[in-house]
């Protein structure tokens, strides 16, 4: 299913079309601040390993991350987040960053690879951040790529439903997406590393 979600402001029956799916084991693929994203409800394992299916990973290798809807929420998955790394993340969310932290037992055990980390999204986008507020718990956000030898990621949501409409539950129309990713910053380390430059310029 093709699914037109207004940007600014997401109309609420159809968000709630899109979590009764989540809730049920359903594949989004959804606007963020930067690509577009393939995404499940963290929770149910079958839905997180069809997704890294889909994309060739492995679970336990991968750096998996997921979408919080606020700074509150991603300190009930982030293993004691220490007061420097709170003010960044206090700076820089919303927005086109990807933060690693130290995973807690909240965090379901696909997601944690071997050194226990968690990759975490606050995306200035109001649809994502939507869906998770409605669904009540975080969203998978892995990067939808494309084969492409200009573009690395898709970004006209039309040729997204063509290429994945049998491979997922429903395809969020939000408009033109980026071909930048996010800036990934990991902060598992004694300063912040930047892993990817991406587009987010830490502030």
């Amino acid at each position: 299913m093709l699914l037109t979600i207004n940007p600014d402001n997401p109309e609420g029956r159809k968000i709630k079309q899109v979590v009764e799916s989540l809730q049920k084991g359903g594949i989004i693929i959804y606007p963020t601040d930067t690509v577009y994203g393939l995404g499940c409800d963290i929770f149910n394992p079958k839905a997180v390993e069809k997704i890294c299916r889909l994309r060739g990973l492995k679970p336990e290798k991968a750096m998996l991350s997921f979408i919080c809807e606020d700074i509150s929420q991603v300190a009930d998955y982030a293993y004691q987040i220490d007061n420097d790394v709170f003010k960044v993340l206090k700076k820089n969310l919303p927005g086109p960053f990807t933060f690693v932290l130290r995973a807690n037992n909240t965090v379901p055990k696909l997601f944690k690879n071997r050194k226990r980390t968690i990759g975490i999204r606050i995306p200035e986008n109001n649809i994502a951040r939507t869906i998770v507020q409605e669904l009540g718990r975080p969203i998978l956000s892995i990067s939808l790529k494309s084969d492409d030898e200009i573009l690395q990621y898709f970004t006209d949501p039309t040729d997204i439903y063509d290429d994945f409409k049998k491979l997922v539950d429903i395809v969020i129309d939000g408009g033109v997406g980026n071909n930048n990713p996010s800036t990934v910053v990991d902060c598992t380390g004694d300063e912040l590393e930047i892993i990817r430059q991406g587009s987010g310029i830490l502030g």
